[in-house]
């Protein structure tokens, strides 16, 4: 983990826009650290960072007018971590989010949200090697 899903309305973005969006968020999730007795530490392993998004295509946002979009971002994670870290890694994201599309958001309504879940590991199941073959190259 962690595993961040953004939802948006067809007409906020083409893929393109989109696409770039996801890899900063990643890279933003991958820049995230934190301090402790061991030193500085990743706060979100890097073989366990997804970022996708969904484009909707059936919404209704608010009064129903054409030009209003959203997009909201659900960030899940393991439990464990630091508030401040959980604040930190909040407060990056949804900076990044709100810098991508603040054209947008003076042009048009806009409604863009962001939520961190923090779940226990009990009741997953994982199969990844993606952390063996990062430590491997």
């Amino acid at each position: 983990m962690p595993h961040l899903t953004i939802e948006y309305s067809a007409n906020l973005a083409g893929a393109q826009s989109i696409g770039h969006l996801c890899n900063a968020l990643a890279h933003c999730l991958d820049a995230q650290r934190e301090t402790g007795n061991e030193g500085e530490r990743r706060v979100y392993p890097l073989g366990g960072i997804r970022v996708r998004a969904l484009r909707c295509e059936q919404y209704c946002i608010a009064d129903g007018r054409a030009d209003a979009a959203f997009l909201h971002a659900n960030l899940k994670i393991g439990a464990g971590r630091s508030e401040a870290a959980k604040k930190a890694t909040g407060d990056a994201l949804f900076a990044l989010i709100k810098q991508h599309f603040a054209a947008e958001f003076e042009q048009h309504g806009l409604a863009l949200s962001l939520e961190i879940n923090e779940f226990s590991e009990a009741g997953t199941w994982k199969h990844n090697n993606l952390h063996a073959r990062l430590k491997a190259e």
